[in-house]
């Protein structure tokens, strides 16, 4: 470094000059490239790219089969998924998914055999999409009548407690990739089942931490009409008397869900009354949550559901390497990666984390040492991921973002934990219910 600054004072001031805005116009050049939204021409690229590397690695792995002689131990991850009823287009400027999920756990199943090269395995992926109007039931049932014990699963919570309380489902792992409901980390928990996703309860949580660490403890609740918004609500008055925050007043959404034409009129009536610090939306699919920013009675913040939302990922995460992902998601997909997407990368990489470890690919081992003192996963969150033992809940940190910025990480440095402070988010084990 010494030696670079006796050059530039020895260097003619013109030559300084030139060196500098050469080395900063492609330091902009860079920057440009890897922090705006690729083209569609730049994704094919990487997409041929990240197909050469593919093609690396299958080379790499007959060559070590072939310099070993022997066979690779197989195991085999099912992604499991029933096609939805399309929901009414709220917006043109959201996309509706029908492949959240399967991006992330093939990315999962490419790092795992990444690693399996050296321990001798391999793993291999299995995508089930059934039908609407097909018998998703049976369709696991066959499943595991082939052999197959690993499940990554994208069911609603009363489709997934149906297929992991089959007879058959009791020696199966099946890891949950986006179902939130309270209740399957409670009183409706299985054994066989490990959550991946968010639980209600420790989204609200989330957020309430990072609201009363700022003071802001009075929240004013607007609730939807669907049932999802209601369970939502539930965790956010949980959280509020777990904190110490108040909800001096509690409404139900009765405008209707179209308000493009109506809500500068209508929202400030239905805001209006005692003064509060936060409003909290509890508005699941988005009828109506985006139209109240902006158009409240008084000038106060949205969270929940809306405004500054609690999720496990979002496009504007970058801090802990996880910039890397991102950029290989959008590589393989072509769209960025939502918390479905990252659930099912985390469920294939605890699967394959777990069987190299202990160099097997029972079911049975691997959940033991899943649930262990030594399973540990690193997932682009800061610090390394792990299970409840209690109700098989994913420990990890959330994100609380706008649409594009992340404003913080919860859980927040003020709360504190005995053993862990990710566990102060959601169920801790003296207010769970599950029994197994």
């Amino acid at each position: 470094m010494q030696l670079f600054f006796r050059f530039l004072i020895k260097t003619p001031y013109f030559l300084s000059v030139i060196f500098f805005t050469v080395f900063f116009s492609h330091f902009a050049l860079f920057s440009d490239l890897y922090g705006r939204e690729l083209t569609e021409e730049e994704l094919k690229a990487r997409e041929r790219i990240e197909e050469e590397k593919r093609e690396t690695r299958e080379e790499n792995r007959r060559k070590a089969k072939a310099k070993e002689n022997k066979k690779f131990e197989k195991l085999s991850v099912v992604f499991f998924t029933q096609e939805k009823e399309t929901p009414p287009a709220l917006s043109n400027l959201d996309p509706i998914l029908k492949d959240e999920g399967k991006y992330g756990t093939i990315l999962g199943i490419e790092d795992n055999n990444t690693t399996g090269i050296f321990t001798g395995q391999e793993f291999n992926l299995k995508e089930v999409y059934v039908a609407i109007k097909e018998n998703y039931i049976e369709s696991f049932k066959q499943l595991i009548a082939e052999g197959y014990k690993f499940f990554i699963v994208n069911l609603p919570a009363e489709k997934l407690i149906k297929v992991a309380s089959l007879a058959e489902s009791k020696n199966a792992l099946i890891f949950n990739t986006s179902a939130s409901d309270n209740f399957l980390r409670q009183k409706s928990c299985r054994t066989n089942v490990f959550h991946v996703a968010l639980s209600r309860a420790m989204k609200t949580d989330a957020l309430a931490q990072f609201l009363v660490k700022k003071n802001w403890k009075k929240w004013k609740l607007i609730v939807g009409p669907k049932k999802a918004d209601k369970l939502f609500a539930e965790s956010v008055e949980m959280s509020a008397k777990k904190y110490g925050a108040k909800i001096i007043e509690r409404k139900i959404w009765n405008l209707g869900p179209d308000m493009r034409r109506t809500a500068q009129a209508e929202v400030p009536a239905f805001t209006k009354g005692k003064k509060y610090d936060i409003l909290f939306i509890a508005d699941e699919i988005g009828e109506f949550g985006e139209y109240l920013i902006y158009n409240t009675w008084y000038p106060n913040l949205i969270v929940g559901t809306q405004g500054l939302v609690p999720t496990a990922w979002h496009r504007t995460h970058e801090k802990w390497g996880a910039a890397q992902m991102q950029n290989r998601f959008r590589r393989k997909a072509g769209r960025w990666m939502t918390s479905v997407d990252y659930a099912g990368w985390v469920a294939a990489r605890t699967i394959g984390e777990a069987s190299a470890r202990i160099k097997s690919i029972d079911s049975m081992k691997i959940k033991n040492y899943i649930l262990g003192e030594d399973f540990k996963l690193a997932a682009y969150k800061g610090v390394k991921i792990t299970y409840r033992k209690w109700n098989h809940q994913l420990r990890q940190r959330i994100l609380l973002t706008a649409p594009r910025a992340l404003v913080s990480v919860s859980p927040q440095k003020e709360f504190l934990h005995k053993f862990s402070e990710m566990d102060t988010l959601g169920f801790d084990v003296s207010e769970s219910e599950c029994k197994f």
